[in-house]
């Protein structure tokens, strides 16, 4: 399961992927608002990663040593950000930048961070997954809710069928008139 990190999705019993387009967006604020330099070559490593594997599978060598390198970048984003101390007494987890949470969660879940570059059926992202959810979630928004179940789903199997269409490359109001004068494209099979 690819996902941004929320912790509930933890409680599933699956192997979990972090959504590395998260992380470029975090990398990209801590680059261009803080000119953290590392943060810049972070999103180089990791762009560089996913357009590798996207030529050929990575061999565990040249994972280890991407990871080497990530390592160290984490090491040195450490350094350019102070933690703040606990305080005695006072219960609960201390508040730390964006850049430290980013960090700690990079470290910690290094192996969901790079779970694309050592599985070829893990994507480097969840983009596709969270474009696909994006329009019930507008529609919801503008009319307030859906009125009724019926109408929920009725709203999700068009949307669900039209992006399956569109993923095939197929000229989506060609198909919408084919539909309305009885003729209903079918998607192609995948497998």
């Amino acid at each position: 399961m690819i996902h941004d990190g929320w912790s509930p999705y933890r409680t599933l019993n699956c192997q979990h992927g972090l959504c590395n387009a998260h992380h470029l967006r975090e990398l990209t604020y801590l680059y261009e608002e803080f000119k953290q330099d590392w943060a810049g070559e972070m999103i180089e490593l990791l762009v560089y990663a996913n357009n590798q594997v996207k030529k050929c599978p990575l061999s565990p060598e040249q994972v280890a040593h991407l990871r080497g390198v990530f390592d160290t970048l984490l090491e040195v984003g450490d350094l350019m950000n102070q933690r703040n101390p606990s305080v005695q007494g006072k219960r609960g987890r201390v508040k730390q930048s964006k850049a430290i949470n980013l960090i700690d969660r990079l470290r910690i879940y290094s192996e969901d961070v790079w779970r694309f570059a050592t599985n070829p059926l893990v994507p480097f992202t969840n983009n596709i997954a969270e474009q696909a959810i994006r329009m019930p979630k507008v529609k919801q928004k503008i009319s307030g809710c859906f009125r009724t179940q019926k109408g929920a789903d009725v709203f999700c199997t068009i949307r669900s069928y039209l992006a399956t269409l569109h993923k095939q490359g197929a000229n989506l109001f060609r198909s919408l008139v084919k539909t309305f004068q009885g003729f209903v494209p079918q998607p192609a099979a995948t497998g």
